[in-house]
């Protein structure tokens, strides 16, 4: 038997065919075994479709699932790879980050053959896998702690050419937001690494909090959307249906519109994903829970904006973030 990390499916046979991705052995962990699926129609776009890079978000894998079983009677070309569960140790453990090693998968890539077993994962992902994909699709959540409406996501590409296809991508799921995201620069993270090798990728961020059957049949149909649009799948695209209304817009945001708890205590949010707020309107209080004198906290609006995301109410430490605010997409020349 092998002891490196390895396939034990032909990603080349035609049909639907499943195997599992081999992580190999190490110091810290035995073997993990990686459920992957294959549904080749021989020639067009080459697609893989990964959840469960974060083990406390589950609507990845779930819609994952759904996209296969619905993939095998409407395929018409191409071939489209899924992996469900990229992290199933995090994934058990309901857990953000490896439990073994207290890594975060998506700060890795592209890992380390020799490394521990997080590393090891982005190591098999990075080279069985990205290499027979010309477009990622990575479905996440914005995790339990958030309001986040159904969105997709990429970050600023210098490369011109590669944003400008990202960005019809991410725009083709039709969901309520598309955002163009600036960072940090960490490293590691796996769409910068698909990116620099000039791939399209993709992040879909289906929405925080408790979600139930609606959330999930809107974050299918978005990925559905994708398939078309990429000429895997035949059909019209269509918008989701968000709090009644069928509408996308898209957006982008900076580091800098990330909106900071003053103080600890508990954050009581006045607003909701997707409204329109302008400069000085309310977007939460925080309530300090240990002083007798210190009165609560406006938490307002600097600049007229579109609220992205806004935390749940819970305690929150100082300068931890509330909320994020956005405004539309300048489309430069």
């Amino acid at each position: 038997m092998s002891t490196t990390s390895h396939l034990t499916i032909d990603l080349d046979k035609g049909g639907m065919n499943t195997g599992h991705l081999i992580v190999s052995k190490g110091a810290d962990s035995e073997a993990l075994s990686l459920p992957v699926f294959s549904l080749n129609k021989g020639a067009g776009p080459r697609l893989l479709i990964t959840g469960g890079c974060h083990g406390n978000e589950l609507e990845g894998p779930s819609v994952a699932r759904r996209i296969i079983d619905w993939l095998t009677g409407a395929q018409t070309c191409g071939r489209v790879i899924i992996v469900p569960e990229l992290n199933p140790l995090a994934v058990q453990a309901w857990s953000r980050n490896t439990p073994i090693d207290g890594l975060n998968l998506n700060r890795v890539f592209p890992g380390r053959a020799d490394g521990s077993v997080t590393e090891r994962i982005a190591d098999a992902i990075s080279r069985l896998l990205v290499p027979m994909a010309e477009t990622i699709l990575d479905l996440h959540s914005f995790g339990p702690m958030w309001e986040f409406p159904p969105a997709s996501t990429t970050h600023p590409i210098a490369d011109a050419d590669l944003m400008a296809k990202t960005l019809r991508m991410a725009e083709a799921f039709r969901f309520p937001m598309t955002l163009v995201w600036e960072n940090d620069e960490t490293p590691g993270m796996f769409d910068t690494f698909v990116q620099n090798l000039g791939k399209v990728f993709v992040c879909a961020e289906l929405g925080g909090g408790t979600v139930g059957a609606e959330y999930l049949a809107i974050y299918e149909a978005g990925v559905r959307n994708a398939l078309i649009a990429l000429g895997l799948v035949e059909g019209k695209a269509d918008h989701p249906t968000f709090r009644q209304q069928k509408s996308s817009q898209t957006l982008e945001t900076l580091t800098s519109d990330w909106l900071r708890s003053p103080a600890r205590g508990i954050f009581e949010p006045r607003c909701s994903v997707l409204d329109e707020v302008k400069q000085g309107d309310l977007i939460g209080i925080l309530h300090p829970m240990n002083s007798l004198s210190a009165g609560s906290v406006d938490i307002r609006a600097p600049t007229t904006s579109i609220v992205c995301a806004v935390k749940s109410g819970l305690h929150v430490e100082a300068n931890d973030g509330v909320a994020l605010l956005g405004r539309p997409l300048n489309r430069r020349p």
